[in-house]
């Protein structure tokens, strides 16, 4: 990637994503450089090599396709989302043989048929996470965000038509049919879950119990929390990063700390795409969106209404809406509850203070 280097911004044109040993072109690069069985199949045309989910309904379904949704070929710098294509200038860029991807399909496809006991059930419809999560609640709007915190977190619109992909956001397929493409801006947090994951390894309380019912007094000063765990996504993109508290307090302020490091990385993004075009709200959903102070810190820190449905399974729910065809008559869950925007000038100050503690270790959006 270091001898890419020059190719960085072409790669960021054409993909929309950033160039980052995240993404599989790479990987696959060194595969043919280093693995004797990878060269030899090469050689003999024997090779197969795509996105994970390429692999799994290969092994899969019954009729052992080799193809790839818009989705998860977006993700491999060697995709392009305009012409839903593999992008042969890319190809060359990587030493890639185009013979050895995938076909490229609709996110609504014939993939095949999976055997389950003694029947046959069609695959409708492939995608990423998410992507399948925008659709949870119906076709998502350009004005609205959708946050998904789980492991990681990440934050997603219908990318707007006519305005630029916004500084260090990722450029996305979250469908495409025979009618064209809806694509999205998106970004990254990579220490959500995965943070708090880190925090019970360092402190003695119950998170599973504390986080529902975590409290943050206007009067309170938690530490910042550096939050390098699984290392910077969007928009700072920056592989190692420190881990690391900035001040002292008891595990349930650690607990603050590192929820509000997740809500200032989100709002982070947030800024970056409502500097290209106004946003309404954000809905939120995952395992995270349970802690209610995740939730309302989210809201103050940005203005927004942020609305958490009943329904929590994103993912599945919004597979299951493509697979249906994307129905008219969706049934959207209840919206479970909303947090309304407060002015929280603690809060604000420890934002303010974190963006310069992460600028000053070299996190610059």
């Amino acid at each position: 990637l270091e001898r890419l280097n020059p190719a960085a911004a072409a790669i960021r044109e054409k993909t929309g994503l950033v160039l980052s040993p995240h993404y599989g072109a790479s990987k696959l690069r060194w595969c043919l450089d280093n693995v004797p069985a990878v060269q030899r199949a090469a050689r003999s045309n024997d090779l197969a090599a795509g996105p994970l989910a390429s692999f799994l309904l290969s092994r899969l379904l019954e009729e052992k396709p080799v193809m790839a949704d818009p989705a998860n070929a977006s993700r491999t710098l060697l995709f392009d989302p305009e012409t839903l294509d593999w992008s042969q200038p890319l190809l060359d860029v990587f030493g890639v043989a185009r013979g050895c991807l995938p076909r490229c399909v609709p996110t609504r496809h014939g993939y095949g048929h999976l055997p389950v006991g003694r029947r046959r059930i069609a695959l409708a419809a492939c995608t990423g996470d998410q992507s399948a999560a925008a659709f949870a609640f119906g076709p998502p709007r350009e004005s609205l965000a959708l946050v998904n915190v789980g492991t990681g977190a990440f934050v997603q619109r219908v990318a707007p038509a006519g305005v630029r992909l916004p500084n260090g956001i990722l450029l996305s397929v979250l469908r495409s049919d025979a009618g064209g493409a809806m694509r999205s801006h998106e970004g990254t947090v990579n220490g959500a879950g995965s943070a708090i994951d880190w925090l019970a390894e360092h402190v003695a309380i119950d998170i599973a119990r504390a986080l529902p019912a975590l409290t943050v007094p206007p009067d309170a000063d938690p530490p910042l929390f550096m939050n390098g765990v699984g290392g910077l996504g969007a928009p700072f993109w920056k592989p190692d990063f420190p881990v690391e508290f900035i001040g002292s307090g008891d595990d349930l302020q650690l607990l603050a700390a590192v929820v509000e490091s997740i809500v200032f990385l989100l709002s982070i993004n947030l800024e970056a795409m409502r500097d290209v075009a106004a946003l309404e709200r954000v809905v939120i959903s995952g395992g995270l969106a349970r802690c209610d102070y995740l939730c309302q810190a989210l809201a103050d820190a940005n203005g927004l209404v942020v609305e958490r449905y009943a329904l929590q399974e994103a993912t599945a729910r919004g597979i299951a809406f493509l697979a249906a065809g994307e129905p008219a008559d969706w049934i959207v869950p209840d919206i479970e509850r909303s947090f309304a925007p407060a002015t929280n000038r603690a809060l604000a100050a420890r934002y303010t203070r974190w963006r310069s503690e992460m600028a000053q270790r070299g996190a610059v959006a």
